[in-house]
C-alpha cells in the first residue's frame, strides 16, 4: 500500500477474543485515525456490497441470507471443512478489501494510522506495509473464554477458528509492539498511553 508507506502506520493484530477492536478504538480516542479492514469485509459482504454478486455466482444463493448478506455462519463452516472454497473465497474478498482499505487510508485523518487486520501475521504483504506491527496478546484460554461468551459458538468450533490462526508465539515473533490483554480492563489504559506517546513521536519525524 503506497499510502502505508508514506505515512507512519501500525498494523494492530491479534488472535480473535484478544481485545484487537478494544484496544484499536482506544488509540482512536486518543487521536489515532483508524481503517478495520474486518469491518470493510463487512461491508462488502452486506446487503448489496460488491462482493455479493461474485460470492453468489461462485457459491450460490444458499451461502447468501434472506436479505442478501453474506451467510457468514455457513461461510465460515465450509471454507473450514474445503481449502479450495476458502481461497476461491478470498480471491473475491482480497482484492476488494485492499482497494477500499487503500481508499479508507487516504481519506482517514489523525495523528497516525491504525490498520486494524486480524490476520495480518497470515498475509504475505502486510508487515511491509505498515511502519510497525502492534500486537494485542493473551492466553489461549483468555481467547477461548471470552469468544464463547460473547459468540455462544460450541468450544470445539472456537477451538478449530483459533487452530487456523497464527499461534500466539507467530503473533508475538511478529510484533514490535505488544499490548498485554490478559489482565483486568483497567490495566490496558496505561499500555495505551504508553505507545500512543510513543507513535505520535515518531509519525512527527
Amino acid at each position: 500500500m503506497e499510502q502505508g508507506k508514506r505515512r507512519f502506520s501500525i498494523g494492530l493484530t491479534g488472535g480473535i477474543g484478544s481485545g484487537k477492536t478494544t484496544v484499536a478504538d482506544m488509540l482512536g480516542a486518543r487521536g489515532a485515525a483508524l481503517v478495520d479492514t474486518d469491518l470493510i469485509a463487512h461491508q462488502l459482504t452486506a446487503p448489496g456490497g460488491s462482493a455479493i454478486p461474485e460470492i453468489h455466482a461462485q457459491f450460490g444463493a444458499a451461502f447468501l441470507t434472506a436479505e442478501g448478506a453474506l451467510d457468514r455462519g455457513r461461510m465460515r463452516q465450509y471454507v473450514f471443512s474445503d481449502p479450495q472454497a476458502k481461497s476461491r473465497l478470498e480471491s473475491i474478498l482480497h482484492p476488494l478489501i485492499r482497494i477500499e482499505t487503500e481508499r479508507a487510508a487516504e481519506a482517514a485523518q489523525g495523528a497516525y494510522l491504525i490498520f486494524v487486520v486480524p490476520l495480518l501475521v497470515e498475509s504475505s504483504s502486510w508487515k511491509e506495509r505498515v511502519s510497525r506491527v502492534l500486537v494485542v496478546d493473551c492466553s489461549e484460554e483468555t481467547q477461548l473464554r471470552r469468544v464463547i461468551s460473547r459468540s455462544g459458538l460450541p468450544e470445539a468450533q472456537v477451538r478449530a477458528i483459533m487452530a487456523a490462526q497464527a499461534t500466539r508465539a507467530q503473533r508475538l515473533a511478529a510484533a514490535d509492539d505488544v499490548i498485554d490483554n490478559d489482565g483486568e480492563p483497567a490495566a490496558l489504559a496505561p499500555q495505551v498511553d504508553r505507545l500512543h506517546a510513543l507513535y505520535s513521536r515518531l509519525a512527527m519525524q
